[in-house]
Order: structure tokens, then sequence, then C-alpha cells
């Protein structure tokens, strides 16, 4: 990646994406849609200034903006030859406001799980943002990304028979584009979805991949994921789809309280140093104002001076002459 030719100033993009991130996330989050599921970082990295760097912190802005208004969307934004691709995606679910709350997490904790790298994913509950500077919207990738499956059903025959016919409604195809899919048969409950980009052919793909990958893998299980890279499916019975308990949504919501109060600090002492800075261009220029006036003056002055002193010479001279 080339170096940057002269400075980029992506400052008021930084700015503006803490300061947008810090109100979605001092406003309560529901825990259900907050929880890490999983994230991964490009192992290249960038140069801290770059125009790269600048592009990265337009299309997060772009993400956590537009997140407010659709559940899902994507932009690629290109300058300086530094391509950055970028997506998000809520589930399907979801009211606008918690998607916007969802995404804003995603990407803060993306910040600090993937700085300063080329691209990266994160999948939380409630969404899905991933970033990178080398294409991927629109291509479709099955590759397994997360598996989890909770404990077996036992010798319960009627909640597998109901498990499987939750999956299959899941993977069943109508011919008309679903990329969010429920289902349920009493206490057991699948959801499945793919990523926006995908056509209506490769979602059903995609899904039936996965669909197909729970019930090998997780075979007889309680509940199950099954996170590829464009698409997932899950089920669990009776609600039990905890993978950490209530421990781990309270350390998440302090996590996020922590993050909520450094993020508004700094962009609090960015909003000082943006103020002082334009503080100190307008004493700047009133300096150089008054400078010039007291300049001007003293010209003025000794002007009047020298005329004074040239016209007492010349009457010095006259009553010489008499």
């Amino acid at each position: 990646m080339a170096l940057p030719t002269k400075k980029a100033s992506f400052f008021p993009f930084l700015l503006l994406l803490l300061v947008t991130i810090s109100i979605f996330l001092v406003t309560p989050s529901n825990s259900a849609t907050d929880t890490f599921v999983f994230g991964g970082c490009s192992q290249l990295k960038f140069i801290s200034g770059s125009p790269y760097e600048y592009n990265v912190n337009s299309i997060l802005t772009s993400l956590v903006n537009s997140a407010m208004f659709t559940s899902y969307n994507n932009f690629t934004i290109s300058a300086s030859q530094d391509t950055v691709y970028g997506l998000f995606q809520c589930r399907g679910d979801l009211e606008n406001g918690d998607c916007g709350r969802c995404v804003a997490k995603a990407v803060s904790q993306l910040g600090t799980l993937c700085l300063d790298s080329t691209g990266g994913g994160l999948q939380l509950e409630g969404c899905f943002v991933k970033y990178d500077n080398a294409t991927f919207l629109g291509v479709e990738d099955k590759s397994v990304v997360v598996k989890r499956c909770g404990p077996l059903i036992s010798t319960d025959s009627d909640a597998l028979a109901r498990r499987d016919t939750v999956l299959d409604f899941l993977g069943a195809s109508d011919g008309t584009y679903k990329p969010f899919r429920v289902a349920e048969s009493g206490d057991l409950r699948g959801v499945a979805q793919c990523v926006g980009d995908l056509s209506p052919t490769e979602c059903q793909d995609c899904l039936s991949e996965a669909i197909g990958r729970l019930k090998t893998d997780c075979g007889a299980s309680k509940w199950g994921d099954m996170y590829l890279a464009k698409c997932y499916a899950r089920y669990s019975q009776g609600g039990d789809h905890s993978h950490g308990g209530d421990d781990t949504d309270n350390d998440d919501d302090e996590i996020a309280k922590t993050l909520a109060i450094l993020i508004g600090l700094i962009a609090g002492i960015a909003l000082i140093i943006v103020f002082v800075s334009a503080l100190s261009k307008a004493c700047e220029k009133i300096a150089r104002w008054l400078n010039k006036l007291i300049f001007a003056y003293i010209l003025s002055g000794l002007k009047k001076v020298l005329i004074e002193k040239m016209f007492m010479q010349t009457n010095v001279c006259k009553e010489d002459e008499h």
C-alpha cells in the first residue's frame, strides 16, 4: 500500500463516528442482540494516517448512520486508489432502533478487535458488520465460521422430530426470496438468515448447506448454531439458547457502559480540540489585523512628524534669507 503523499484530513469523519457510536451506546440496549458471537481480522495492517484509514473511517460511519433506517446496506468507497468495501445486516425481526444500536456496538468492538487491520468482520446476536479491501460483495461463501452444539436431547424422540420439522421448514423453498426465516413447533424455535448481497438462488443454496450441516454435526443436541460466511441457521428448545449465562450478558453490559464512557470522553476532548483550534485561528486573524492597524497608525504618525519637521525647516530657511 502506497504511503500518503500528504496528510489526510480524516479527523471530522473519526469525530462523527465516535459521537454517533457514543449516542447509540449510552442508550439502553438489549443483551439478546448485543451478545458477541464471533469476530475475525485480516493479518494485513494499514498505515496510520493513510488514505486507506480515511476510507475505513468513512465506510464505518456510513454503516452506523445507515443502520438507523434499514436492516441491510453495503457501501464501496474508493479514493486515492485505496478501495474499501463494507456491509452490515441486522436480524430480520429487529426494529430500526435496535438495529442501529447493534451496528454501532459492532463497529465499536470491531475498531478495538481489528485495530489498523485492512479488513475485519464481527457477528453479534442481532447484527453482522464487515469491511475489507478485497471485494466480497455478491460473492457466495459457504465456509464454516462458527459451529456450536448444546447438550443432547436424550431419549426425547418427539423433540428430535420437531427439531427436524423446524429445520426442514427453514430450508424449504417456495420460489420466493426469503432471506430471513423463522419456524416454531411447540417449544422449539428455529431461525435462518442469509446476507442481503446474495441472489435468491445463492441464498437458498447457502441456507440449505447450513441447515444440512446443523443436522449432521449437532445431531440430537438441544440447541445448535451453524454460521457460514454468508448465512446462518440456528435452533433451540424451550428458549434454552444460552452459551455463557447471565454473567456473560452482565459483563457485556458493563463493557458497553465502559466503552460508552470512554468514547464519550474522547468525543468531548475532540470537540474541545476543534473549538480551541478554531479559537486559535480566530485569535491569529485578529492579532494580524491589530498588527496591521498599529503599523498603519505608526506610519501615519511618522509621516505627520516628518511633514512637521520639513515645514519647520522650510520656515527656518526663509527666516535666514531675511
